[in-house]
C-alpha cells in the first residue's frame, strides 16, 4: 500500500508519466467501452474537457479523428502542444486554454463525443455544467464520464499532500471542514494546498448525485460500470481491473469501495 501511495503523490509531479498513463487507459479501456454505443472514424469528432496534457485525446487522434483539447491550466495546453507536435495528424488536433463556461459552443463543431475523465468532480455548479454541455453534442453526441466517487478512500485527492503521511491517509477528507483544516495545518500543508483541497471537498461528487443531476438535465445513461479497482489501477499500480462485486452494489455504501465509475450518457 505504501509503494502505490508514492507512486499516487509522484504522477502529479511528473506529467509525461501521467499523460503516457492516460493514453494507455484511454486505448485499452475507454475506446473498447465505447465499442457497441458508437462506431469511432475519421469522421468522428471528439473534444475532452479538462484535458490536461491531453493523453486520453491522443489515441483518437491516432484514429484520425478531429480532436480538441480544453483545459483551463494555460501551462498543461503548452505542454499538449508540445506533447503532439510532431504527431503526423497534429493538424486535426486543437488545444484551448479557457474555462469551459467561458466557450462559446458557437465558435466550434459539435461534438460527436466528449469525454470527461476525472473532471467532473472538480467543476462547480455541476448541473448547470451538463446543462449547458447539450449545446457542443451532435444530435446524437454521446458523453464519456470517469470519475472518483466523493466517499473513496481518496476522493479528497488528498495524494497531493506535501505531508507523506497526509498523502497516504484514506478518508479522512470526509470529516468536517473545520477538523479536516485543522488536521491539514497541524501537519504544514501550506494555505494553497488547503483551498485546493477544499475547493476539490465543495465540488467532489457521489454516484447518487451524479445520476440524480444526469436525470434531472434530461439524459439518457446509455452504459455505466462501477469498479472497485480502477482499470487505470493497471498501469498505475500493476492491479487488475475489477468491478464492484453485485452484493456491494448499495446505494451510499457502493461510494465508499467504488475507486472510478464509467459512464455514457447521451441527449433523451
Amino acid at each position: 500500500m505504501s509503494l502505490i501511495l508514492t507512486i499516487m503523490h509522484d504522477r502529479h509531479t511528473n506529467r509525461e508519466r501521467y499523460f503516457n498513463e492516460q493514453v494507455f487507459t484511454t486505448t485499452n479501456y475507454v475506446i473498447p467501452y465505447l465499442k457497441g454505443l458508437m462506431d469511432i472514424t475519421p469522421e468522428t469528432t471528439v473534444a475532452e474537457i479538462g484535458c490536461g496534457e491531453g493523453g486520453n485525446l491522443l489515441p483518437f487522434l491516432d484514429l484520425g479523428c478531429k480532436i480538441i483539447g480544453i483545459d483551463l491550466a494555460a501551462n498543461k495546453i503548452e505542454n499538449a502542444k508540445k506533447f503532439f507536435d510532431n504527431h503526423p495528424n497534429k493538424q486535426l488536433a486543437t488545444f484551448i486554454a479557457e474555462d469551459i463556461y467561458k466557450v462559446n459552443p458557437a465558435d466550434y463543431p459539435q461534438f460527436d463525443l466528449i469525454i470527461m475523465r476525472d473532471t467532473i468532480e472538480h467543476i462547480p455548479n455541476q448541473e448547470i455544467f451538463l446543462e449547458n454541455l447539450k449545446q457542443f453534442l451532435s444530435p446524437k453526441g454521446k458523453v464519456f464520464f470517469a470519475f472518483p466517487p466523493w466517499r473513496m478512500p481518496f476522493g479528497g485527492h488528498q495524494q497531493i499532500c506535501r505531508s507523506r503521511y497526509l498523502s497516504k491517509l484514506p478518508y479522512f477528507h470526509l470529516l468536517p471542514n473545520f477538523l479536516y483544516v485543522g488536521i491539514l495545518k497541524m501537519f504544514g500543508e501550506n494555505q494553497q494546498t488547503i483551498d485546493s483541497l477544499l475547493e476539490i471537498k465543495d465540488t467532489g461528487i457521489s454516484i447518487s448525485r451524479f445520476e440524480k443531476i444526469v436525470k434531472n438535465c434530461n439524459y439518457k445513461i446509455e452504459k455505466k460500470t462501477y469498479y472497485m479497482i480502477n482499470p487505470n489501477y493497471e498501469i498505475k499500480f500493476k492491479l487488475k481491473t475489477r468491478i464492484l462485486p453485485g452484493i456491494m452494489n448499495i446505494p451510499h455504501f457502493r461510494d465508499f469501495f467504488t475507486t472510478a465509475m464509467y459512464c455514457v450518457i447521451s441527449k433523451d
